[in-house]
């Protein structure tokens, strides 16, 4: 039927006729697709015929217009009108082939979780924030002058041998991992120290981080662990300031009930030093044989002091116009106290379900 003339109605009825049946035919989308081809495309007869109408006699061609234009007009409408049809087919057929039981129990794949020790310093960090502290960040391989002589450690002290701190090669560069967050203090106040001085700014700054200790790993020990530690000077400050300050703390963690005492101690950087015990959790002080606090009813959380005229001298503070306070806390101890962690390598062997029960807060 290639030469099928447009002025023949009879014929090109026929063709629009087999097209239909075509149409009709086609059980799939892919059936159609190929069905429209065949008989509306460029090389299909009823194509062919309608090119033709360019060559009539200006007589014929309003005729050949005419019939053409109803036989074009009734493929479009059957291939419409299929093509629906199908789809809708289509569409319904893969509601049931598709559909999901979402009341079976399925086999859900693992997901990862915020390790318990970044967001415990996370919320540490905001607790001092909240009250209006910067958060100050330093190296974690550190010039030993930061992290020993200008926080008042004696050449001799123990704490510089090689058996408590990581020395980097050579030794005697005077480069180690920084054996706690101090450091960071001293940094925070020579970096705020004009500000201090000409413009009467108190520096308020807390210190997270990681330290490293040459200590082996067991259930309360590890030589990679965190701490987070702050340091205030300004005009006036007193041991009831830093009381005040450490109360504060401790309730944000551990709940409106926290009791907290100051216990004499030394350390290098402060003096007066204390360390600062919480009222045990499990016997609230009334059990001689609890084995949480030994009996004693406390529990040691971390140290504190005023800190050493030395170590604001180091900073470029002049201690007779300034006093300042600092303490320290550790994380993973911190995390212990707070949820019942027993043991300290579960914090570091990587096992997602440790992390994964803590949730998104702690």
């Amino acid at each position: 039927m290639t030469d099928l003339s447009p002025l023949d109605a009879d014929g090109v009825s026929a063709a629009v006729d087999d097209a239909l049946a075509a149409f009709a035919a086609a059980t799939t989308l892919d059936d159609l697709k190929e069905a429209r081809l065949a008989h509306t495309g460029d090389k299909a007869p009823v194509s062919l015929a309608n090119r033709q109408i360019g060559a009539l006699e200006p007589a014929d061609k309003a005729a050949a217009g005419k019939n053409m234009g109803m036989a074009r007009g009734r493929l479009n409408k059957a291939l419409e009108a299929r093509q629906a049809e199908l789809e809708a087919e289509r569409d319904a057929s893969v509601l049931v082939e598709e559909a999901v039981d979402v009341t079976l129990p399925v086999n859900r794949a693992m997901t990862g979780a915020r390790h318990p020790l970044e967001s415990l310093q996370e919320r540490m960090c905001d607790t001092f924030v909240a009250m209006g502290w910067e958060v100050a960040e330093g190296p974690e391989m550190e010039a030993e002058w930061f992290n020993f002589d200008a926080l008042n450690f004696d050449p001799d002290h123990p704490a510089r041998e090689m058996q408590d701190t990581f020395f980097i090669d050579p030794p005697e560069a005077g480069i180690v991992l920084r054996t706690h967050t101090s450091p960071v203090q001293v940094r925070a106040a020579l970096e705020r120290r004009d500000a201090l001085v000409n413009d009467g700014r108190g520096i308020y700054v807390v210190c997270p981080g990681k330290t490293f200790r040459t200590d082996a790993l067991d259930a309360t020990h590890t030589p990679v662990f965190h701490q987070i530690e702050g340091l205030a000077v300004d005009k006036g400050l007193t041991m009831a300031h830093l009381k005040g300050t450490l109360d504060a703390f401790a309730r944000s963690l551990f709940g409106p009930d926290a009791v907290t005492r100051l216990r004499p101690n030394f350390f290098p950087f402060t003096e007066p030093s204390a360390e600062m015990d919480l009222r045990c959790f499990v016997c609230q002080g009334e059990d001689t044989a609890c084995r949480t606090c030994s009996g004693t009813g406390w529990i040691e959380w971390g140290g504190c002091g005023m800190t050493h005229p030395n170590v604001l001298i180091a900073a470029g503070i002049d201690p007779e116009q300034y006093t300042a306070f600092a303490f320290g806390m550790g994380v993973e101890r911190t995390l212990m106290f707070r949820h019942g962690v027993t043991d300290m390598r579960d914090m570091v062997e990587g096992d997602v379900r440790f992390s994964q029960q803590f949730g998104m807060e702690v």
